[in-house]
């Protein structure tokens, strides 16, 4: 055993999160947390890490074992590489790498004792450097880095710079390269993407220490876990097996325990029935047996009723009007920003009822393509055509469809000004939102809120094409399965952008991969396209593979023409930076001589003058908007 939690509790306030829980996790063991949003799940983490404290219970880690810890946010503040920061973790080896190579020198120089001694130090310095994997540290780090869904044109990026999510995959890197006996991880697929997922789900089944995760990805947790830890109403269950077989079993747990608290309920009624059948004879005789039976009936243990299942949101979509059949037609579709390809003849038709999953690795362009569908950005190439009758409903996983100042009763009500007060009162309370919550600004609320507060906004919208972008993003379990229940009863048409595996298996009847910059038809589910994915992706991209191989042969003359065009690109850059700035420093410049003027008491008294100096000030600082503007930009392509 490496880890044990002893009847741990844990309340705030009078809030019980954790009441006297206990598991453990073996050698070598795979094991997930599992439960409803706020159940506790990342609290026991944080106590096992000593970052919060128990009420009660102890945490037992097994003698001189090591524990790694992820956390759902990272906040990396160096000034590191992305590579340099993931390789500061091998500091041991990397010292080891230059002592051997000191040795090296130094025992071409002596001779005798001394060279005896130099030879057994290296020998010895040498085997530790075999047994820590020291000759292949380096290719580690990329196989890591890479994994994880950088590139090498990443690995020269200062981690300060990343977002919150390219920092908590960093942040993975390291953990899994320093290799603790356990490993826990709170949430690690958020910021991945399927490629990158698999690759960690690969990672972690071979891993030789144990693991102990949260996570709301079902199919990473059937490909990984043998052990599964739910927290349900502050307690701990623990269950056999992976995901799927603890959902069995949970099932088939609950209804017998229900089955027996029928049965017990339906004989405490047939005996409060004989008891007040043999009170009414009114002789003494009956009476003293119904004291006996009261007595047999008071002492009995009674089972507690099985917690009803919470569906938790009430998501019932129904479009207001039926499409034509051909529901949305995309031809041509290209689009670049700056120097970077997204993609280019992008060609796909989605017809009435169809459940269609966009996939493809970060970056590749998913979320692009809804936007353009959506007027939100602008195509460089190509048409995209809705069919007859086709209204939209937009889940965008920015959310920028909310208002921040809003509270969540404003948000709906302003979206849908004819709604009586308790029309929106019960649509919130389907997602959840009840009693003073829908008072709350939009600004206060978590990911997971946002994320309902949009789906009862896409709800009332009774479209007939619902577009989602990512929309199982920080919802629980439970919470995913209604979703899913929703849209596989909805009448109308949906295209979806998600990293679910799960989710996707369950609701998708064909699937889009943008690959390779092209798009490749999957007439089916997530198991489907595992199974014709590589055979497809050869047929319909052998072009991609034919170009890198003849780069590779000329790679020599290749590397120097895109060397020469680079420092073209960025002696251009540095001379619009410099043309900028001298702008804006013009611009300052003139700005201060106007507030000058402004001083001047002739000039203070003159009401045509000072309309003048205004309707200059105010031109001059459009100006500096655009030009701090182009210099954000033109700083960023620089970087």
């Amino acid at each position: 055993m490496i880890l044990s939690c002893n009847h741990i509790s844990k309340s705030y306030g009078v809030d019980t999160i954790l009441d006297d829980c206990s598991f453990f996790v073996n050698d070598g063991e795979k094991a997930a947390i599992v439960g409803n949003n706020g159940a506790g799940k990342s609290t026991i983490m944080k106590i096992i890490m000593g970052e919060l404290s128990a009420d009660n219970g102890t945490i037992t880690l097994g003698k001189n074992k090591t524990i790694g810890y992820l956390a759902q946010y990272q906040d990396l503040a160096s000034h590191n590489s992305i590579y340099d920061e993931v390789k500061s973790v091998k500091a041991d080896i990397i010292n080891m790498e230059k002592k051997l190579v000191e040795y090296e020198k130094a025992m071409s120089g002596v001779s005798g004792d001394e060279l005896h001694k130099l030879m057994e130090n290296y020998t010895n310095l040498e085997h530790r450097f075999q047994l820590l994997n020291g000759y292949s540290y380096k290719s580690e780090i990329e196989g890591v880095i890479k994994g994880l869904g950088f590139t090498e044109d990443d690995f020269n990026r200062e981690v300060g710079t990343l977002s919150g999510g390219q920092k908590t995959r960093v942040a993975l890197c390291k953990l899994l390269l320093e290799k603790p006996d356990i490993i826990m991880l709170d949430e690690p697929t958020n910021h991945l993407d399927l490629t990158s997922i698999k690759w960690l789900e690969t990672y972690l089944s071979n891993y030789n220490g144990a693991v102990l995760i949260i996570a709301h990805d079902r199919y990473f947790l059937d490909k990984i876990v043998t052990k599964v830890i739910e927290i349900e109403n502050t307690h701990c269950h623990v269950y056999d097996g992976n995901y799927s077989d603890f959902s069995v079993k949970k099932k088939q747990l609950r209804q017998a325990q229900l089955n027996l608290y029928l049965k017990q309920q339906s004989e405490i009624k047939h005996q409060e029935e004989v008891i007040a059948k043999l009170r009414s004879y009114k002789q003494e005789k009956f009476y003293k047996r119904a004291e006996s039976r009261e007595k047999a009936l008071a002492n009995m243990e009674r089972i507690d009723k099985p917690e009803e299942l919470k569906d938790g949101m009430n998501i019932k979509l129904e479009p207001d009007c039926i499409s034509g059949n051909d529901v949305l037609t995309v031809e041509g579709l290209s689009k670049s920003f700056d120097n970077l390809h997204l993609f280019s003849g992008i060609n796909f038709e989605i017809k009435r009822g169809e459940h269609v999953a966009l996939i493809g690795d970060n970056g590749t362009g998913k979320t692009t393509i809804l936007k353009i569908i959506n007027d939100i950005i602008s195509a460089d190439a190509g048409t995209v055509k809705l069919g007859t009758n086709v209204h939209i409903g937009y889940y965008d996983q920015e959310h920028h469809n909310l208002e921040d100042s809003n509270t969540l009763f404003e948000e709906i009500a302003n979206a849908y000004p004819d709604m009586t007060n308790t029309k929106i009162r019960n649509t919130l309370a389907a997602f959840m939102f009840t009693g003073d919550d829908v008072f709350k600004l939009v600004k206060d609320l978590s990911g997971g809120e946002k994320g309902r507060l949009s789906l009862a906004k896409l709800m009332l919208s009774e479209a007939n094409l619902i577009i989602l972008d990512e929309p199982t993003n920080h919802l629980d379990m439970t919470s995913k399965e209604i979703l899913e229940n929703a849209i596989n009863n909805y009448t109308g048409t949906v295209f979806y952008v998600s990293h679910d595996r799960y989710f996707i298996n369950q609701t998708a009847s064909r699937i889009l991969e943008l690959t390779n910059t092209k798009i490749i038809n999957y007439l089916g589910n997530y198991d489907y396209y595992e199974e014709k994915c590589e055979e497809l992706t050869k047929t319909y991209a052998p072009a991609i593979e034919k170009e890198k191989k003849v780069t590779s042969a000329s790679s020599g003359k290749q590397d120097y023409l895109e060397r020469k065009a680079e420092a073209a690109r960025t002696r251009k850059l540095k001379n619009d930076i410099s043309k900028v700035e001298k702008e804006i420093k013009e611009k300052e410049d003139r700005l201060n001589e106007l507030d000058e003027l402004l001083a001047d008491p002739a000039v203070s008294t003159n009401s045509a003058k000072l309309n003048e100096i205004s309707k200059e000030q105010n031109e001059i600082s459009e100006r500096l908007d655009e030009l701090m503007d182009q210099w954000e930009i033109l700083s960023d392509q620089l970087d």
